[in-house]
Formats: C-alpha cells, sequence, structure tokens
C-alpha cells in the first residue's frame, strides 16, 4: 500500500499551531480589536464615534463631517462634488489642470455662481467652483460664505448685518491655530440661521 500521500504524526502536530495562530489572529485582530476600538471610541467620543450626526427636533439632518447639497435660495451652498455628495463614492475629479473639460467645467461653474449671488466673475472665490479632492469638504472659507450673504438674508427677508455676524460667530479659526485656514461649516451655519428665524418667530407671536 502506497502511504506516501497520507500524512504523518509529525505532519499533522505541525499544522496545529499555525492553525491555531491563524484562528486566534483572527479572532483578535478581526473582531476583538474592533470591538475594543468601537467601544473604547463610544466612551472617550461618543459623538464622533456614531458619524458626528446633527440632529434638529430629534431628528437626523446631516452630518458635520460630510457635505450635502442645498437647493434652497435661503441656504449657503458647499463646493461643488463630483461625488455628488455621496460619502460611499468619496472621490475627486481627478481632472489634471490642463484638462478642457476641467477649465470648460471651472467657467460654467463659475458664471452659474456669479449669476446665483448677483456678482462679477471676479468675485467668486476659486475654491467655489472647485471640487476638492475627496467631494465631501463641510466647510466653506468665509470669503465664499459672505459673497452667499446678500442673497440667503435677500431670501429669508433679514437684514444682511444678522447673516454677517452669524458667519462671523461660525468662523473657525486654523487647527491649533496654525493648521488649515479658517473654515465656515455650512450645516452648522444653516442650522443656526433657521433657528435664528424661528426665534424671532417666536418672538413675534408672543407679542
Amino acid at each position: 500500500m502506497n502511504t506516501a500521500t497520507v500524512p504523518s504524526l509529525d505532519d499533522r502536530i505541525g499544522l496545529r499551531a499555525p492553525l491555531l495562530f491563524a484562528c486566534v489572529s483572527l479572532l483578535g485582530f478581526g473582531l476583538a480589536y474592533s470591538l475594543i476600538g468601537t467601544v473604547l471610541s463610544g466612551i472617550a467620543f461618543p459623538h464622533q464615534a456614531t458619524g458626528s450626526i446633527v440632529e434638529r427636533d430629534g431628528r437626523a439632518v446631516g452630518s458635520s463631517l460630510i457635505a450635502q447639497p442645498f437647493v434652497d435660495a435661503r441656504y449657503f451652498q458647499p463646493r461643488p462634488s463630483a461625488a455628488k455628495y455621496d460619502p460611499m463614492a468619496a472621490a475627486g475629479s481627478n481632472q489634471a489642470r490642463s484638462n478642457p473639460d476641467l477649465r470648460k467645467r471651472l467657467a460654467e461653474e463659475t458664471a452659474a455662481i456669479a449669476a446665483r449671488e448677483g456678482i462679477a466673475l471676479s468675485e467668486v472665490p476659486p475654491e467655489l467652483a472647485t471640487q476638492s479632492g475627496g467631494g465631501l469638504d463641510p466647510q466653506i472659507s468665509p470669503r465664499s460664505a459672505q459673497v452667499q450673504a446678500a442673497r440667503v438674508a435677500r431670501a429669508r427677508g433679514i437684514d444682511p448685518a444678522q447673516v454677517d455676524a452669524l458667519i462671523a460667530q461660525h468662523t473657525q479659526p486654523p487647527q491649533y491655530g496654525v493648521l488649515g485656514e479658517p473654515r465656515v461649516n455650512v450645516l452648522a451655519l444653516n442650522l443656526a440661521l433657521d433657528a435664528q428665524q424661528r426665534q424671532h418667530l417666536d418672538t413675534r407671536t408672543r407679542r
């Protein structure tokens, strides 16, 4: 009888250690590590661990980390998104500056913003017409917010100074004072506008 293909006792013992290590690694690094990380992050950073979800009146309205489109003239607009603001498809256009399609899109986007805000083409901040690398940046620069202030105030029928004040209140400085540029979270600013207007309406109703 040919026994060349039958594993010996030593072979079976030799396989036991790597198989055991593989199982322990799978459970330890694949399951236990993930569970421990989830639990610890939930304790240390409960808001961030659940996606930095923003709620209004007990209902989720978005995430402070992900941009979303606002089509109503009463709201500030974020930067354009190559991913259509889909967090599962985060990406930029990956087009070089020399790409004619990119140049055409930028020209069209700049013209559309200028028409929407009632400003000259030269007054449109370049970043407001360009897509970010991930396509989901939730913030814009203070300048990009300021060029939209007049349109928002007009659509809401409020004093432009009130809108400017909210922009100033929601302008975040560079992280740690040196990293990045001043920025404004679009969702937070729009929610603050709604809250301010509701407060004014409630005050008038009480009178």
